[in-house]
């Protein structure tokens, strides 16, 4: 392994899916090595504009390079961008002097891979979905130091080793942080607590069954909190915001992690990062995946609800009757919830920020 610093080039973007991994892999090789130099690119538009240099990791950026799925003129100019696209990757990684570069998915990692592969530059790739996005496909034939979020995700030379997450929720203690999560979320111990979340995009039709399920999460004495989304809230006939009994709807909540541990039972769509983090730290899950898209989300979920950690309903089965007849009977069943959470973290990795610092640093030593 190198002796001298060590220089680290992260690339990803456009989402906090692919973003949120990238910095908890900064995090783990700045505590592994904290002489390194970290520098993570992305695109001028995404939202690594924000988050990145907010978590003290430099940002460079490159043209967003998009992959037409059908023949137009955007496809005609494909070649001519992707070469532009690697020529300004190749400058980032030469100005870098970059002696390794990892990759987390999305549209700048293409170019950044090719560049790195004709520098002869490592690279090192974690595959967040269960179904590997294009980017990563071609990166793992460039690499022998590839990582995957889920079992079986169908990528050469891969090891599964979790999804990188913040270590407020990877460390997190649920039994014992629990006391203090209800007080910050205003609720009583002794109540089973619901919380619905994904609420950003496509989360229509579950705020209609929401809505309609209301008063009977109410009768049953069922706490929840509907976390919507920034500009989301759910309004009433009136134009009011929706309320009811017990029933109590926030845009946003500082850290996930006061959710997982206040929560008896999270109701919330299957992105990866979700449910990488109700298995790492044994939160019983109901997921509804977006029933639009390529599937991914049911088959992120696959492995968690196969173990028993969580249920998966369809997003047309997911109805007021289905909370009325089976989410609240388990909301109010202990025994049923406490093996769920068992069966999670049995499956969940808290470390998967480590072992891609500790690929990282293999990576270098060869």
């Amino acid at each position: 392994m190198k002796t001298e610093s060590l220089s680290v080039v992260l690339a990803g973007g456009g989402t906090a899916g692919h973003i949120n991994p990238l910095l908890a892999i900064a995090a783990a090789i700045r505590e592994a090595r904290p002489d390194a130099r970290l520098l993570a690119v992305g695109t001028a538009a995404g939202m690594e504009t924000r988050l990145v240099p907010a978590a003290g990791v430099e940002l460079a950026t490159i043209d967003r390079v998009p992959f037409p799925r059908k023949p137009s003129a955007d496809l005609l100019r494909l070649p001519g961008r992707l070469a532009g696209a690697v020529r300004q990757a190749g400058r980032i990684l030469d100005d870098a002097a970059a002696d390794v570069l990892v990759g987390v998915g999305g549209y700048v990692c293409t170019p950044m891979y090719l560049a790195a592969w004709r520098r002869k530059i490592p690279i090192v790739i974690h595959e967040a979905n269960t179904r590997p996005g294009l980017a990563n496909r071609v990166g793992a034939r460039l690499s022998r130091h590839v990582a995957v979020a889920f079992a079986g995700t169908p990528l050469r030379h891969a090891r599964h080793v979790g999804m990188p997450m913040r270590r407020e929720v990877s460390a997190m203690v649920r039994a014992t942080a629990r006391e203090g999560a209800l007080r910050a979320l205003n609720l009583q111990p002794g109540k089973p607590v619901l919380i619905v979340t994904g609420g950003s995009s496509g989360a229509q039709s579950i705020n209609r069954t929401m809505a309609a399920s209301l008063d009977a999460l109410s009768a049953a004495g069922v706490q929840t909190i509907h976390i919507t989304g920034r500009g989301k809230s759910i309004m009433d006939p009136d134009g009011n915001m929706l309320s009811a009994d017990g029933y109590r709807q926030l845009e946003y909540v500082d850290g996930m992690e006061t959710v997982y541990a206040a929560a008896d039972l999270l109701l919330a769509r299957s992105g990866a990062a979700t449910v990488s983090e109700v298995a790492a730290v044994g939160v019983p899950a109901v997921f509804v995946p977006l029933p639009i898209g390529n599937g991914e989300q049911a088959l992120n979920a696959r492995g968690l609800v196969n173990a028993g950690g969580a249920l998966l309903v369809a997003d047309r089965d997911f109805t007021p009757e289905w909370v009325r007849t089976s989410l609240i009977p388990l909301l109010t069943d202990h025994s049923r919830l406490d093996t769920m959470a068992a069966n999670a973290e049995n499956l969940g990795i808290r470390n998967a920020d480590q072992l891609m610092a500790d690929l990282v640093l293999e990576a270098v030593s060869k």
